[in-house]
């Protein structure tokens, strides 16, 4: 009775009233063929089905009775008998959602890959910059796009510069400093002061290539009485070898009158603890820019102007946009030939959107018609607007290139 009773909870069991209706009606003649079924001699009464009954056929969906055999109808509507099988719930669609989440998370794990490099160090990912060395120093990582690249397959200056920019902007960012402004902390807002850069040292070691990764350390240092210095060391992101070192002094400016001002004690309160005690990761190069005029200029190329996309948000032209109209007028086969290989550039006075410049250039040591031959190149440079204002003067050092295959990314 309870294997019966156990059984019945998984595979239930004929009713008991039609057990009692049957067992009445077996002694009784009826008129239903039963010439399909017939009872064996042990079987007690009951009947047994013969090892060859076949299913009725269907024609035109309607089922058929074979001859000899019992057709025993079915509704349409009647429910699948419940048993222990189909009584489980659907666990194939639970099984694939805990894997999709599990193989999403396993994704991100290792897109965030947080095991740190050294123990000082946390990972930067996303490439979104953060704070190092005490929170002194900040580091941000660049991967080189195709479009920062040039003919010779190697990141351009301008692209060097702008990551030097970039990580600039974003230590104030990250270290709180940023108030609504473009570079300006909050006391600098209260007061329309913004930074403004004077002189600018760059030398690079070696230029990345595309797909690189690089990495960028920066920081800030005092120079002077009212002057901020900031320097930039940039690393091969895989390798660590050093490829780019700059240096450079800013000074505030009063953006409604666009003249020099002191740095208030509120804005000094702000910065100074930032301020690293170190030298200049260039040695200063006190050799004095050489002022150009139409004479003394072996190039010189003319009606530079700027276009909206060249001013930032403080409404003038933006820094890095300088260099690249300072190498307007450097001579295509010292281009070719040659790489920059450092960069010296002081910012004598500002343009904007309806200035038109003038960019001129002295080369010395070597022959100017004989640009390609090799061997170290100077250039003097200057950037003035057309009534002979100076914008900018410049000087560059160039070597020869190791190689100057070039090659084509069209499709």
């Amino acid at each position: 009775m309870v294997a019966t009773s156990a059984t019945s909870s998984f595979f239930p069991l004929p009713s008991s009233s039609l057990d009692h209706s049957t067992a009445k009606t077996t002694n009784k003649p009826t008129s239903t063929n039963f010439s399909g079924l017939a009872p064996t001699p042990n079987s007690g009464g009951r009947m047994k089905v013969k090892p060859n009954a076949q299913a009725p056929p269907k024609i035109n969906g309607k089922r058929v009775g074979l001859p000899g055999s019992v057709e025993i109808s079915k509704p349409d509507n009647e429910p699948a008998p419940r048993t222990f099988i189909n009584q489980l719930p659907d666990w194939s669609m639970l099984l694939a959602a805990i894997t999709t989440v599990f193989l999403a998370a396993e994704k991100q794990w290792m897109m965030l890959d947080w095991k740190p490099r050294r123990s000082d160090v946390i990972m930067d990912p996303f490439g979104l910059g953060r704070i190092v060395q005490d929170g002194l120093v900040f580091r941000q990582n660049f991967s080189i796009r195709s479009y920062e690249i040039g003919a010779d397959r190697s990141a351009s200056i301008e692209t060097v510069m702008n990551h030097l920019q970039e990580t600039a902007l974003n230590h104030v960012k990250t270290a709180g400093l940023l108030g609504d402004g473009f570079g300006s902390t909050p006391e600098m807002v209260k007061k329309n002061l913004i930074w403004v850069v004077t002189r600018m040292q760059v030398v690079v070691d070696k230029y990345p290539t595309w797909g690189d990764v690089v990495e960028v350390d920066t920081w800030v240092s005092k120079s002077g009485k009212n002057g901020m210095r900031r320097d930039w060391l940039v690393r091969d992101g895989n390798t660590g070898e050093i490829l780019t070192r700059a240096s450079s002094v800013w000074v505030m400016m009063n953006k409604v009158t666009r003249r020099l001002s002191k740095i208030p004690e509120e804005v000094r309160g702000e910065i100074e603890p930032y301020f690293v005690d170190s030298d200049p990761v260039i040695a200063e190069d006190g050799r004095k820019l050489t002022k150009l005029d139409d004479k003394t200029a072996d190039y010189v190329r003319s009606g530079l102007t700027p276009r909206w996309s060249d001013l930032d948000v403080n409404q003038h032209v933006n820094n890095v946009k300088y260099i690249g109209w300072i190498l307007e007028s450097a001579p295509v086969g010292m281009m070719e030939s040659q790489k920059l290989k450092s960069m010296t550039l002081e910012y004598r006075r500002e343009c904007g959107r309806d200035s038109v410049l003038q960019s001129l250039t002295a080369v010395s040591g070597c022959d100017v018609g004989n640009l390609g031959t090799g061997g170290v190149v100077e250039c003097q440079h200057l950037l003035r607007l057309q009534d002979g204002a100076e914008v900018v003067r410049g000087r560059t050092e160039w070597s020869t290139k190791t190689s100057t295959t070039t090659w084509d990314i069209t499709p």
